[in-house]
């Protein structure tokens, strides 16, 4: 992509100014996904800090002079630790730096942009804050899956698989199960038997619809669709690998009608009505 092509629409767009650090979302993988501001910031800054999930493409749309600084944090691999990065960003900002956190996802969905502002305002730092699409909703997206419908559900709940710890067994599986129709799991590939475990003994049908979704929004995306009894099995069978999203709810199905991406293939819907609700609603 061109420089050229990056140009904004007129407007009064923010300015990164230095000493400043804007935590960004780089939304689940596909580069089309980005915010009009996050290309901005792009263009604006002097040091980008990114995570693991943040494709080259989207680095490359930064300025040639930009300082490109590693900071990704991935389960079970050497990593910097959360504070010293969260500490870095204090330091950029105070060399006068424009800096540009880029976070894979939304920064304040399971991805510690909470954390990294809070240090960064007890600094006496100024922060701005830019949302981006969550994989656990734009990567269902991708895969032809709703997180709502209202045939399926007034609520969704949105969890990660493991808690501070790195553990999924101080996470209350029951509560969760019972709170809403629809449940929704971010880095949860590692404790999958933990959670089918910990959703079954809580009440949840074993024949109950899942899916799971790997690389979701990207080029090597992977869907793989069971059942809360048969997840973990079929997570190895398929060799499924992080970063992941599981879905577990009747809105699963709806990908037998909305999978788009198989649609622009040319592949006919394997199911035009899978919730059975009965015939389409009539042209009126």
């Amino acid at each position: 992509m061109t420089e050229s092509t990056l140009t904004l629409p007129s407007g009064d767009w923010p300015t990164l100014e230095p000493g400043w650090v804007w935590l960004c979302g780089a939304g689940p993988g596909d580069p089309g996904l980005m915010t009009l501001h996050a290309v901005h910031a792009l263009r604006e800054a002097d040091v980008i800090v990114y995570d693991a999930l943040v494709s080259k493409e989207i680095l490359s749309w930064a300025g040639p002079e930009t300082e490109m600084v590693y900071a990704g944090k991935r389960g079970g691999k050497p990593s910097a630790k959360q504070a010293d990065i969260s500490l870095q960003l204090v330091d950029l900002a105070r060399a006068g730096k424009r800096v540009l956190r880029l976070k894979g996802g939304d920064p304040f969905v399971f991805g510690r942009g909470g954390e990294e502002a809070q240090t960064l305002i007890q600094h006496g730092v100024p922060v701005r804050i830019i949302p981006g699409i969550s994989a656990g909703i734009g990567g269902l997206a991708y895969a032809g899956i709703p997180v709502t419908h209202r045939d399926v559900n007034q609520a969704v709940t949105f969890v990660t698989g493991h808690d501070k710890t790195g553990a999924a067994t101080q996470l209350d599986w029951a509560a969760m199960g019972r709170a809403a129709g629809v449940l929704v799991i971010y880095m949860g590939i590692k404790h999958a038997p933990t959670i089918r475990e910990g959703l079954l003994a809580a009440g949840r049908p074993e024949d109950e619809p899942v899916a799971v979704v790997s690389q979701a929004t990207t080029p090597d995306q992977r869907v793989i669709e069971t059942t809360l009894g048969a997840m973990v099995k079929d997570i190895d069978a398929a060799a499924m690998e992080p970063p992941a999203i599981i879905c577990i709810g009747r809105a699963v199905l709806m990908r037998q009608v909305l999978d788009w991406q198989a649609l622009m293939r040319g592949e006919a819907p394997r199911d035009l009505d899978p919730l059975r609700r009965g015939k389409p609603a009539q042209e009126g």
